[in-house]
């Protein structure tokens, strides 16, 4: 989508000559949200945004606001974020009260091993998880805790993937433990954007094919370049062919984080997943052909190590939402992620500012929250957060904030969907170089990669800047007249920033 919105503005393509093939039954990808009072509202998971997300304000200020035609959806941003102030008075949660933040945790050693991180070069982590580059206590700090939650990194995952996080938003560092900096949407993402970006497609006449899968892609050499000269299409189990001439573009999205997602219910824990999502499939063909196409196994087989849970509650009235101002000390939807400390399952939840969604009614009430180690053991519900039912993740929740049995009540009619997610954190995986392809390989004549698992120097996979940025290269490099994406902003450049950073440590 963000391709398509590039092409018609900044290339001057018709939309009437932009197809888009989506294998899934609504546009968006993972900035999903769906449901309905009845059955219980769904957000499979939600992206955090700060104002040096360049390229994806640079498109979001072409989009117009669903809620006011005469202003962008980043004005709309904007506005929403002046008027609701985010500052979370609880990040922690101990025996079901408010912990004590002043504390990272930190040694000095600790603050040395992060040092290095951030110091080492790419080349020298390729490889390396973020276990190999810390002393074991260092994962028992607030600091990680923290860290881990809000970004959802593992001790497994890749020390080349922290150290650009730790550069990308080491402004931040001041306000980290209060989750100052970041900024939200006024509803859930697909309602905040990308219901608006695409009735602005289709009114500039984009043509969207929901439930089509695209199952192969057939290229050929010429002049020594290769060319995409065909596209094979599944829709309702009949098979297509398109041509593809050599005046076209194809921009290809290679895996994807939410694939083989499944839900549950109040009574049902999500099913396994299923093997064989068509994304997955499609870049492992391309990639056992073409050795430019990067490597999909190193993110997509190990999901043991790429899963976590998440669920989404829909309330019938506001007891729980006041309940959590008390113990927070926010108001819904100033705060932020709120992680319990003991929870087997390093459980955390957001109370979203209500409305969640443009068309929630009024005496519903939505919030949202996830297991980062879904595989675990529960501490009231004693069995992984995968197997749970829904009503079984709130009793775990209960257990967490010590309800006694009139607060359980808070949860009287509650829908919970949860939802199982094995790829959610894949693009974490440690990887070498070449295992992210370029956005434009060196050989394309006509075609592109975009997406979370292509490579983009300095750039913070699992952001929408990430998919956006690649989106935007991706027009530029193919197309003459396009806008180039600015560069990733570097802060950890600056030595103001830097100071204030490693006062934060100091003091923490």
């Amino acid at each position: 989508m963000a391709s398509a919105v590039f092409l018609i503005r900044d290339a001057h393509v018709s939309g009437d000559s932009i197809h888009i093939y989506e294998q899934l039954e609504s546009v968006g990808g993972s900035l999903d949200g769906s449901g309905g009072p009845v059955d219980g509202y769904l957000v499979r998971g939600g992206r955090m945004f700060e104002k040096h997300f360049a390229c994806t304000f640079d498109l979001l200020s072409t989009i117009p606001s669903a809620d006011d035609k005469k202003i962008s959806v980043k004005d709309d941003i904007f506005m929403f974020n002046d008027v609701v102030h985010g500052r979370s008075e609880c990040r922690l949660v101990r025996n079901g009260e408010k912990a004590d933040m002043s504390d990272f945790g930190l040694s000095h050693k600790h603050m040395l091993d992060l040092n290095r991180v951030m110091l080492h070069t790419e080349k020298g982590l390729s490889g390396r998880t973020i276990k190999s580059c810390f002393r074991r206590s260092f994962f028992d700090t607030n600091f990680w805790i923290m860290w881990s939650t809000m970004f959802s990194f593992q001790p497994w995952h890749a020390a080349v993937e922290m150290r650009r996080y730790l550069r990308r938003f080491i402004h931040l560092f001041p306000g980290f433990k209060r989750i100052e900096g970041i900024l939200r949407t006024r509803y859930n993402q697909y309602d905040s954007f990308i219901e608006p970006m695409a009735n602005w497609l289709s009114e500039q006449g984009v043509h969207t094919a929901l439930s089509t899968t695209v199952t192969d892609i057939v290229f050929a050499d010429i002049d020594g370049k290769r060319q995409v000269t065909s596209m094979e299409l599944e829709h309702d189990g009949r098979q297509e062919r398109i041509t593809v001439n050599e005046q076209d573009r194809v921009f290809i999205t290679l895996g994807t984080m939410t694939g083989s997602s499944t839900c549950g219910s109040n009574e049902l824990a999500p099913p396994l997943p299923a093997d064989g999502d068509a994304s997955w499939s499609l870049w492992r063909k391309l990639a056992n052909r073409y050795a430019d196409f990067g490597n999909p196994e190193t993110f997509c087989s190990h999901s043991e190590k790429t899963g976590w849970a998440s669920f989404t509650v829909t309330l019938d009235n506001d007891a729980f939402i006041t309940f959590m101002e008390g113990v927070t000390g926010n108001r819904t939807g100033t705060g932020g992620l709120v992680t319990f400390l003991e929870s087997g399952w390093m459980m955390s939840i957001v109370m979203f500012h209500q409305p969640h969604f443009r068309e929630q009614v009024s005496n519903k009430y939505v919030f949202w929250g996830y297991g980062l180690r879904a595989d675990r053991i529960g501490d009231v519900v004693r069995k992984p957060m995968y197997e749970c039912t829904g009503l079984e993740i709130l009793q775990e929740l209960s257990g967490q904030l010590k309800l006694d049995d009139k607060q359980a009540n808070f949860f009287l009619g509650a829908k919970v969907v949860s939802c199982r997610m094995p790829y959610i954190t894949s693009q974490f995986m440690p990887r070498r170089t070449g295992d992210r392809p370029a956005v434009v390989p060196k050989l394309s004549r006509n075609y592109a990669l975009i997406g979370q698992y292509c490579e983009v120097p300095r750039d913070t996979v699992f952001t929408v800047e990430y998919s956006v940025r690649t989106a935007m290269r991706a027009v530029h490099q193919l197309t003459s007249s396009s806008k180039a994406p600015p560069r990733v902003h570097r802060s950890d450049l600056e030595p103001a920033v830097l100071m204030r950073a490693v006062n934060t440590l100091m003091r923490g």
